[in-house]
């Protein structure tokens, strides 16, 4: 390789690998702010790919015009603009109203440029390089810098966020991109005489132009693609394992197939590929068709992503086949895939929860995937076009079955931003009773049953009288001297995610309980779908919005119990589990009074971190957990309680409750605004 190639390799790899290096940095600096809910990564991922049309249609514009010296210009803008974010003190503690239209603005003014400078340089650099090499464009170079993106995935949770502190995170990457700008820099004043378009004449001689269907297909088979990804994602984090870091595998696969598309397109052969599809279509229709029927974990992770491989890898290789062969149409061809992606992920993430109150996700995705497949095989073969009619009209017939399947038991169903909220109803778990569970994906966020009074008002799943959390409630108040014969006085209890409301249960006359939660369209469900709220003893208030930032917003509260729950699904919100958040919950303690944990969680233990927030405070710590009673909706669960006042564990129940010591993790970091991993703690 020459020494000039060996630039055109080392600027697009470096450029790549820290374009989806920044993604997570700046996505986890935002969770503070807005809150630990999936759909902050969700938005952040709309606007990446939003970036990267907007970079490709740069790099397009570009290398239509001899303006390298813009080039250079934006370039040194983006490193000041680097400059500023990596050094600079970010603070969006105001607690904005519209939380997508913030994480545009805020990622827009941090990363924008720099963003926009690393996006366009694997397209930019395949013209110039086509040009000062007189050869057709290196489209292989593409699967070279998703290589980079795979690695950079990789080595964000693995290698980077367990060792480095957020600001020590930016400044490598700074560094990163500073090394970049002078690589591109001097690639730029090397081959300036690149930079101008190449003349009709020599246009003419690299091939026929592409027709209008070829491009139609390059911005819908990369659409579907990005469709596909989005949806299996949302798929496999909310109905099968609601593991954090799942995000990653999907992405991972996403990745492997354009490399696989781009750098190795004869290693499966089309027709290899289009059987493939057919079958995973079949074995897909069978599993969406399983509703509120338990998979095992291993199994419903490993189909889905051998799916959106196969799947994915169709499209890509598909478009990798219809490839224009000018030089002057790769510009286009990019910029129409980034405009498939950013399309595909805006339908995914913000039109279909918009649209629809069900999860059709991934059906509607390979609907579509199938049309395409009619249309890319349509003048192969007469059986290639009834296959794929019957498949389109297999997934069709299978949106309805869901829809009939859900609607099923189902009382109450709405989707946000923030997730797809279920009530469902049920009549055979307990006999003469009713049953209502509200849930989000396979999550469960409260229960209650609908049979005599004393059923009705009993609190169930992870909250029952002998919890941790039952405990704590109902002896934080006691009489002087500790005794249980002694009145209390009224309590006042905050609560962090509403969930059914299962909580207000404990509420009596005189007491006080305030609710924060982040997403509004649970609390219509708890006020109007269960009776916890409406029949409890207590005054009872809801706060809309992050309970962090809600907290900060406001005067001390003088808790004698805070209650952080919000710890039971894929999104784990690390801003809630910081030194800086332990401080600010104490602040709104009353003397004594407790900070409860809910931490039964399969996935993850985060009963090492909490211990460790606790000792670091010099408050004391205990660990609850009771065993399941099913009989009674009773759920095995554990809470952690954290109090200054140590002489509350001293209370002949809590003793007979038998807590634990938490359970302290060597190694394990301290976590902080600046510095968080759930890696360490994850039960693989």
């Amino acid at each position: 390789m020459t020494h000039s190639r060996w630039f055109f390799v080392s600027a697009i790899f470096l450029a790549s690998f820290l374009l989806f290096l920044v993604e997570p940095i700046a996505a986890k600096q935002l969770l503070p702010f807005l809150g630990g809910s999936a759909a902050v990564w969700i938005t952040c991922l709309v606007f990446f790919q939003t970036a990267l049309l907007l970079a490709y249609l740069y790099a397009h514009w570009l290398a239509r015009h001899p303006h390298w010296r813009l080039h250079l210009v934006l370039l040194l803008a983006a490193l000041g603009l680097a400059v500023l974010w990596a050094f600079g003190r970010i603070d969006l503690s105001s607690g904005p109203s519209h939380p997508i239209a913030t994480i545009f603005l805020a990622l827009g003014l941090w990363i924008g440029l720099p963003f926009l400078a690393l996006g366009a340089t694997s397209p930019l650099l395949q013209v110039w390089w086509s040009r000062v090499e007189r050869s057709a464009i290196p489209y292989r170079l593409f699967a070279l810098s998703n290589l980079a993106s795979l690695l950079a995935l990789g080595a964000y949770p693995t290698l980077i966020e367990p060792r480095l502190t957020l600001h020590a995170q930016r400044i490598v990457w700074f560094c990163g991109f500073a090394a970049f700008s002078l690589l591109a820099a001097i690639l730029t004043l090397r081959t300036r005489s690149a930079a101008a378009p190449i003349s009709p004449a020599a246009a003419e001689e690299s091939g026929p132009p592409s027709p209008l269907g070829h491009k139609l297909l390059w911005l819908l088979l990369p659409m579907a693609g990005s469709m596909q990804l989005c949806a299996v994602t949302a798929y496999i984090t909310a109905n099968i394992a609601p593991m954090p870091l799942l995000w990653i595998l999907p992405l991972g696969v996403y990745l492997l197939t354009l490399i696989l598309a781009f750098e190795f397109p004869r290693l499966l052969p089309r027709g290899i590929v289009v059987r493939l599809l057919a079958v995973m279509l079949g074995g897909l229709g069978y599993m969406l068709s399983q509703v509120d029927v338990t998979v095992p974990i291993r199994i419903g992770i490993a189909f889905f992503l051998i799916e959106l491989f196969v799947a994915c890898l169709f499209c890509h290789s598909e478009a990798y086949a219809l490839r224009p062969g000018r030089a002057s149409e790769s510009t286009v061809f990019y910029l129409l895939f980034a405009a498939g992606g950013a399309l595909g992920s805006v339908l995914v993430g913000i039109a279909f929860p918009l649209l629809f109150s069900f999860n059709y996700d991934v059906a509607l995705t390979f609907v579509f995937t199938a049309l395409l497949a009619l249309a890319a095989t349509w003048k192969v073969h007469w059986g290639q076009r009834l296959l794929w009619s019957a498949a389109s009209v297999m997934l069709l017939v299978l949106v309805v079955w869901i829809h009939i399947a859900y609607q099923r038991g189902t009382i109450v169903a709405v989707r946000n931003f923030y997730g797809a909220l279920r009530v469902k109803q049920d009549y055979s778990s307990f006999p003469g009773a009713t049953v209502r569970t509200l849930t989000n994906g396979s999550i469960e966020h409260g229960t209650q049953i609908f049979g005599s009074d004393a059923q009705r008002k009993t609190p169930t799943t992870y909250y029952a009288e002998d919890s941790g959390i039952g405990l704590a409630l109902r002896f934080c108040c006691l009489g002087p001297n500790g005794s249980r014969s002694t009145p209390g006085r009224p309590r006042s209890i905050g609560v962090i995610g509403l969930g059914a409301g299962t909580l207000a249960a404990y509420g009596k006359p005189g007491d006080r309980i305030r609710f924060y939660e982040i997403n509004p369209a649970v609390v219509p469900i708890a006020q109007n779908a269960f009776t916890y709220m409406r029949e409890s003893g207590a005054q009872i208030s809801v706060v809309v919005g992050d309970g962090r930032t809600s907290l900060a917003s406001e005067p001390p509260q003088h808790f004698d119990v805070l209650v952080v729950d919000a710890f039971t699904g894929d999104a784990i919100p690390l801003h809630l589990l910081t030194c800086e958040a332990l401080a600010l919950y104490r602040r709104n303690l009353a003397p004594g009074g407790i900070i409860a944990y809910h931490v039964s969680n399969q996935h993850v233990d985060l009963e090492p971190a909490i211990a460790l927030l606790a000792q670091n405070a010099g408050m004391t710590a205990r660990s609850l957990t009771t065993p399941p009673h099913p009989e009674l909706g009773e759920y095995t669960a554990r809470w952690v309680l954290v109090t200054d006042n140590p002489t509350f564990f001293s209370t002949p129940e809590i003793v007979d409750s038998a807590p634990s010591l938490p359970v302290f993790r060597p190694g394990l970091r301290l976590w902080t605004d600046d510095f968080s991993s759930l890696l360490p703690l994850l039960q693989w």
